[in-house]
């Protein structure tokens, strides 16, 4: 199993269906629901319904695909996760060369820092252990400047906006990418 190392700040852990209560905390307020969803709260029944059995259906502790818990080193507190799975995961034809990075963080926690640093360090020990994949992508609503600042800062670029369809619904999107660094074979 791929095991992140603890950040400057924080520490990784991967999730599993028995974490549950954390999916769902994290989503208990509206404005960290306002883009995904318009500000709706998710449902327990969701979690487990939905949102675990489409998260085992990436999960792959051995590439460290799934959805990364992270908590401050200082405190231990849980201040939201880090997502990394395959391109259309959900489709017929997931992508073996193009990675999806995601995050959900709880509101006292924004402005810090804290997304970005944690999605560095998901990435880059995910991506370390997969040398097959070219690209790290990123996807948003476009109103939602807080998620495009973070792919910025990650470093990178605007594709396009697009309709992004969705088993859980389509959405006007903005999708963000960048190369990954190859590492030469000799």
């Amino acid at each position: 199993m791929l095991k992140i190392a603890a950040s400057n700040r924080l520490s990784f852990t991967l999730l599993s269906e028995q974490d549950a209560g954390l999916l769902f905390e994290v989503d208990q307020d509206q404005e960290v629901m306002r883009y995904l969803n318009g500000g709706k709260l998710t449902t327990m029944q969701t979690i487990v319904d939905i949102f675990i059995p489409r998260m085992m259906q990436y999960r792959s502790p051995a590439q460290g695909y799934g959805i990364w818990q992270v908590r401050r080193l200082e405190d231990n507190a849980y201040i939201g996760w880090v997502l990394i799975r395959p391109m259309g995961f959900n489709t017929a034809t997931p992508s073996r060369d193009d990675v999806e990075l995601g995050w959900r963080f709880k509101r006292p926690y924004w402005g810090q820092g804290y997304a970005s640093e944690a999605a560095r360090a998901v990435a880059d020990a995910v991506l370390a252990n997969n040398s097959n994949v070219r690209f790290l992508s990123a996807i948003a609503v476009p109103d939602n400047a807080g998620s495009i600042g973070v792919m910025r800062k990650l470093g990178m670029q605007f594709v396009k906006r697009y309709l992004h369809r969705d088993a859980l619904g389509d959405v006007d999107a903005v999708l963000y990418r960048m190369d990954v660094p190859q590492v030469e074979t000799q």
